[in-house]
């Protein structure tokens, strides 16, 4: 609950603030500030808070907590405020804005300033003003309200509608009295121990909503992303169904045209896809096979060996990155736990300020732009220096290497698993980031020339990065940019599992 203007009337006349000096300046939350003020050789830390449901002004007995890094309101009011005199500390009107009126001594010389204190719930906000009703800052920078930094202030601005909690009718005016609080003391101290008590749980509600929000969406998150691997790892689990149809391809380009056998075309946007009818000898049954009307069943039947290929090197990748995300989904059902287990609403603050992360960020495997796609991983140097550590350190012989022809660019990378061969689409997946990160990606197509990385030698004497391949091939590619810019966002997803 805030503070209403009969009870914060109350705490301005109990504070007498007048002719306080601004010894020091914190601010322990990013809706909160505090400030250690000396009068008649009294020290007084007067807390003013616009946090949402718990907007007001009060001293406290103590620092409970200190920002572990200097925000920027707080260090401007330094820069401006700190060891001036508060001259005056009134409400004005009946609107829940408090004005605190300030002498200052700067770098050039003597200024008076007015620091703002709106205690609107949900809408609080604290602007420091200089002489001229120019904002020199603002807690909350809000530019269409008016309320950012070199903005001229204007109070009917600030208050726009004037909503006075006395209302409009004179009997409104009853409905707010101070509250009738426990203990001893003055009303000041009242207080002070009632939002001891209760606005840490009124704070904790609010960020166990901000965690809740965080928890969601990285959950939708996991999900989507083991939704899709699931969808992929039965693919690859029917491996062995895409070199069958392979081989019934091969069987059909061999014989003799017959009526057990017919190619039709289907209505597509591109014309290209179109199905042979022909008998599967693996079950004994009819089948459609999809195939691509622009090349020949020959190399439609290569077209399902690589498909075969890839499903089966990729199902052991794929059912490694599910078990990750599995652990992933069990750390975030802890996290939740432990976050919702936590009473202190302090601590509460600081789990969420260092990003809300399930788990720590993991440090670069690598100096450069990687790729994991189906199994395969890329890796692409952006400079000279990047494609020279590469090459010393994170790629073995049977790698291969990839750049384009005849226009500088980065040097790609396929890493080999051993045992295996670079199937072609992979190849071709390269070779289409080998173009796209070189000065030839605005002509779409361009000769890409390729090579094991032990036949790559580093050229001596010669400038970092430099090299000299050897028994190159010559690979001509086209970029797709369906297929590129699924290869990206491949790429990114990395960097898409953390809460923020």
């Amino acid at each position: 609950m805030s503070l209403n203007y009969k009870e914060i009337n109350r705490i301005l006349e109990e504070l007498d603030l007048s002719g306080s000096k601004i010894q020091k300046i914190f601010q322990p939350s990013y809706d909160t500030i505090i400030l250690e003020l000396y009068r008649r050789g009294e020290r007084v830390l007067f807390l003013v808070s616009v946090a949402s449901g718990a907007c007001r002004i009060h001293s406290i007995s103590s620092l409970s907590m200190k920002n572990e890094r200097p925000l920027r309101f707080m260090q401007c009011l330094r820069s401006r405020i700190r060891n001036g005199i508060i001259t005056e500390a009134v409400q004005i009107g009946n609107d829940r804005i408090v004005r605190l009126s300030i002498q200052s001594s700067g770098e050039e010389g003597e200024e008076r300033l007015s620091l703002f204190l709106k205690l609107w719930s949900g809408a609080g906000n604290i602007l420091l003003v200089d002489s001229n009703s120019i904002i020199i800052d603002a807690l909350y920078r809000r530019p269409q309200k008016g309320e950012s930094s070199g903005v001229s202030f204007s109070l009917e601005k600030f208050a726009p509608s004037r909503p006075s909690q006395a209302g409009t009718k004179p009997s409104a005016a009853k409905e707010f009295t101070l509250r009738e609080l426990p203990g001893e003391g003055s009303f000041n101290e009242k207080i002070n121990r009632f939002y001891s008590e209760q606005a840490g749980q009124l704070s904790r509600e609010a960020l166990l909503a901000e965690a809740e929000i965080r928890y969601e969406k990285r959950k939708r998150f996991l999900e989507q992303k083991l939704a899709e691997l699931e969808k992929r790892r039965l693919e690859y689990e029917n491996a062995e169904r895409y070199r069958q149809i392979g081989d019934i391809l091969m069987a059909e380009n061999s014989a003799q045209p017959s009526q057990n056998s017919e190619t039709v075309l289907s209505k597509t946007p591109k014309g290209k896809t179109c199905f042979l009818h022909a008998t599967d000898f693996f079950s004994n049954s009819p089948i459609s096979i999809q195939i691509d009307s622009s090349l020949s069943l020959l190399q439609n039947a290569q077209s399902y060996y690589e498909k075969f290929k890839k499903a089966k090197s990729g199902l052991g990748a794929v059912e490694e990155e599910l078990l990750k995300l599995r652990e992933a989904i069990t750390a975030l059902e802890a996290w939740k736990e432990k976050v919702f287990g936590t009473e202190d609403p302090f601590l509460l603050a600081k789990m969420l300020s260092k990003g809300g992360t399930v788990r720590e960020k993991q440090k670069n495997r690598y100096p450069c732009i990687a790729i994991d796609n189906d199994g395969w991983t890329f890796l692409i140097g952006r400079s000279a220096k990047e494609n020279d550590e590469i090459l010393r350190r994170f790629v073995r012989g049977s790698d291969m290497w990839l750049h384009a022809r005849d226009y500088a660019g980065s040097y790609v990378f396929i890493k080999v698993p051993r045992g295996k061969s670079v199937p072609l689409d992979v190849l071709i997946d390269a070779g289409m980031l080998a173009l796209y990160y070189s000065k030839g990606r605005k002509n779409i197509d361009g000769d890409i020339y390729y090579t094991p990385v032990k036949h790559v030698r580093r050229a001596k004497d010669g400038p970092k990065g430099l090299v000299i391949p050897m028994l190159e091939k010559n690979l001509h590619v086209r970029i797709t940019p369906e297929r590129l810019k699924a290869l990206l966002a491949h790429a990114n997803e990395q960097q898409s599992g953390e809460l923020s």
